[in-house]
């Protein structure tokens, strides 16, 4: 008996580890609230849109130290969530801007699976580290090609429009396209089809049976772009959502929208679109500086405004969260430094006043049980720098946390910005 004993338990063991495994992250929805392993889970994460593109850079050892290093630095002040691009789309220039590379579809039905390679390494550091990612499959936007990308291989976008800097309506009238264009969906599903199919060379599994993934989202941001776009839009976000379920019943599926402002601003729309029941959570984006709540250099004097406003339009979508019983994430929120700098010596004072704010929704929410159950600041830029004397990305720069067609160093939390670091810690170890 006594020999038999530690066999017993060593076989046990191993029947509950391969149990875990096959269910992925455990992260499920429970009366409106997410739950890990049996305990309810509410967190501070972070946008770390690039991660999965350090470990396949031009020095794979350089970039997997890199990502090594900071997760472990996320993980020490207790963010355990980040959301990643999953891969771009396409080559060269889009609407003005370098798109991010290197790419996952370089050319139509063409795949880079160096880029699934690079997923697989970041996904196997975080599962060593209990962390969960939030996966977008493409986006709205034309920094990783997206949406603008799948309308050029099907027609609908010629180059020479594609290529320079677009007006805000001509990019609305285009991008509002996706939704009736056939072709250019059954693409996106293609993509869609090759990750899923994609097998980890570091855990031997799919996607499907990742523990390390939490959700995934069908793009960064979709919005209708055109209120004539409505109609198709529901019916893309309802029959995607379908689809990927169909693909993975492990993970959580979510839209990945801006919330009311990125639905035509219709809080019905909004709802609607969240109540199909293959969306298991809601998403909302605040962008003070995008939606013109304060001038440029006056950060100070507008930022009570921005806080209320903030305070406002998170409320407006927990009473919808509160209707349709499901939980709701902040997953995108951010300002610039202190006097609009892109400057990394410059003060994040009034940063550190706005995230407090936030995460101060969030604690209450923990406290009370509440639909706000997650708040992903935008976005975490590590150990990269900005270039001197250099606005924009550039092919071979580091990446970090503004994408390409953003000032490097607007939007980023560096891993030197030990104020906000602190705030972040915090509210991490009370949400505990």
């Amino acid at each position: 008996m006594t020999v038999l004993r530690p066999m017993l338990l060593c076989l046990c063991f191993m029947l509950c580890f391969a149990g875990f495994t096959a269910k992925g992250p455990q992260i499920t929805v429970k009366d409106g609230r997410f739950f890990c392993k049996g305990k309810p889970y509410y967190y501070i994460g972070a946008n770390y849109w690039y991660g999965s593109l350090l470990a396949i850079q031009s020095d794979p050892a350089a970039g997997k130290a890199r990502l090594i290093k900071e997760l472990d630095f996320l993980k020490s002040r207790g963010v355990n969530n980040l959301r990643v691009l999953v891969g771009s789309e396409g080559a060269g220039k889009i609407n003005g801007v370098d798109r991010v590379t290197p790419v996952l579809q370089p050319e139509k039905g063409v795949f880079n699976d160096d880029i699934l390679n690079g997923l697989d390494f970041f996904l196997f550091e975080m599962g060593k580290r209990q962390m969960y990612a939030v996966l977008y499959l493409s986006n709205n936007w034309e920094w990783s090609g997206g949406f603008l990308q799948y309308l050029n291989w099907n027609g609908q976008l010629d180059l020479a429009a594609m290529q320079p800097k677009m007006t805000w309506d001509a990019q609305r009238d285009f991008t509002s396209k996706f939704y009736t264009c056939e072709p250019c969906m059954q693409d996106y599903k293609k993509q869609v089809d090759h990750i899923f199919k994609h097998v980890s060379k570091y855990t031997n599994k799919t996607y499907a049976a990742e523990p390390a993934i939490m959700a995934w989202e069908l793009a960064n941001e979709p919005r209708p772009m055109r209120s004539e776009a409505v109609p198709a839009y529901k019916a893309w976000t309802a029959s995607t959502a379908s689809y990927i379920k169909s693909l993975d019943k492990n993970h959580l599926v979510t839209l990945g929208t801006e919330g009311i402002m990125g639905t035509e601003e219709s809080a019905e729309l909004f709802t609607e679109v969240n109540a199909h029941a293959q969306v298991d959570y809601l998403t909302l984006h605040v962008w003070p500086k995008n939606w013109g709540w304060f001038a440029d250099t006056s950060i100070v004097k507008d930022l009570p405004s921005v806080i209320s406003k903030t305070n406002d339009y998170i409320e407006k979508h927990v009473a919808i969260a509160n209707q349709l019983n499901k939980p709701l994430v902040i997953e995108e929120f951010g300002l610039p430094r202190d006097g609009h700098s892109f400057d990394v010596a410059q003060s994040t004072k009034m940063r550190d006043s706005y995230y407090t704010s936030v995460f101060d929704m969030l604690l209450k929410s923990r406290k009370d049980e509440g639909k706000i159950a997650g708040a992903n600041f935008w976005a975490f830029g590590g150990t990269a720098r900005p270039v001197k004397g250099q606005l924009f990305w550039k092919y071979g720069d580091q990446f970090m946390g503004d994408p390409p067609q953003e000032e490097q160093g607007l939007n980023t939390v560096f891993d030197s910005d030990s104020s906000t670091w602190q705030i972040i810690k915090k509210y991490t170890t009370l949400l505990k």
